[in-house]
């Protein structure tokens, strides 16, 4: 294996062709061919699977793909350091539940790291997805939160895809309402004061289990229920529809405006957000820098 192998299997994963992927590397179709097949021969392993219409990613390529971009960034870190060699273009990606602070984070370190030349991501998704980016290495970090129904079957599914869970912090339930809805003069609301109310969800997917769910209490039965898949919508409807959703509080006036506001909700219920990150793998400077965002965004 040599990096110039996986740069090789990185770039044809990125244009989905091989021969955009030979043009782009400067190499004949053939050579980058073999490369490819030697590389997962060496591995015992299909990166690529090849039909008629193309090539597709397949499951343990997609594995093997996120490991591929892990060694090349530490390599280019080193070119960095020790040669002076600048990074083509800075790569970056988080996947996260739906957090004004998160996004704060990341354009933050994106001003700090992106420089002339960059690729960031950041993905706003599905619980279960999110855990799969991380695992895939599709993505760096991701952010989610844990709470007393959630925690056995969340840990659980960190462990089997063997990615570790570190608390930022821990907050009492809130709800998000408009500035203009009936309930916004209440210091604080309980659960009957929302009965008449619409509840917006975010969509899971496939994996719709409430234990994935991204709002606490997501078992307590709502005659009027709205789900989306985005947090524009959501605040659209929070306000069109005078709804609500349950959530951490935590909102960022700059970002979604002045028209959504936070209220406490008197239940007896926590959420503990954190970040998850692959077992035993080190950090990139990029990580790392993000942490330290999320955890000052977090005191």
């Amino acid at each position: 294996m040599t990096l110039k192998q996986l740069q090789y299997a990185v770039t044809v994963a990125e244009t989905g062709n091989i021969t955009e992927a030979a043009r782009k590397l400067f190499i004949a179709q053939p050579s980058l061919t073999s490369a490819i097949r030697e590389l997962e021969n060496e591995y015992h392993i299909r990166i690529f699977s090849r039909s008629k219409k193309g090539i597709e990613i397949t499951p343990e390529g997609d594995e093997f793909l996120g490991y591929a971009r892990q060694v090349l960034e530490q390599a280019n870190l080193i070119d960095e350091r020790y040669v002076g060699k600048k990074q083509i273009k800075q790569r970056f990606c988080v996947s996260a539940q739906h957090y004004s602070f998160v996004v704060e984070a990341f354009v933050e370190l994106l001003k700090r790291y992106g420089g002339d030349k960059y690729e960031f991501h950041v993905r706003e998704t599905q619980t279960y997805d999110i855990i799969e980016d991380v695992a895939h290495l599709r993505s760096e970090i991701g952010v989610l939160y844990i709470n007393k129904f959630n925690e056995t079957v969340i840990r659980k599914t960190l462990r089997d895809n063997n990615l570790t869970f570190t608390s930022l912090f821990k907050v009492k339930p809130h709800v998000f309402i408009s500035k203009n809805s009936p309930l916004a003069k209440k210091r604080s609301i309980n659960l009957d004061d929302l009965k008449d109310y619409p509840r917006l969800s975010y969509e899971q997917g496939s994996h719709n289990s409430f234990y994935f769910a991204e709002e606490i209490l997501s078992t307590i039965d709502s005659d009027k229920e709205i789900i989306v898949c985005d947090r524009a919508t959501l605040f659209n409807l929070l306000i069109g529809m005078n709804g609500y959703t349950i959530c951490s509080g935590i909102i960022s006036e700059e970002l979604n405006g002045p028209n959504i506001i936070a209220k406490p909700l008197k239940v007896d219920d926590y959420m503990e957000i954190g970040y998850i990150l692959p077992a035993g793998l080190p950090k990139s400077l990029l990580t790392s820098s993000f942490i330290e965002l999320l955890e000052n965004k977090s005191m």
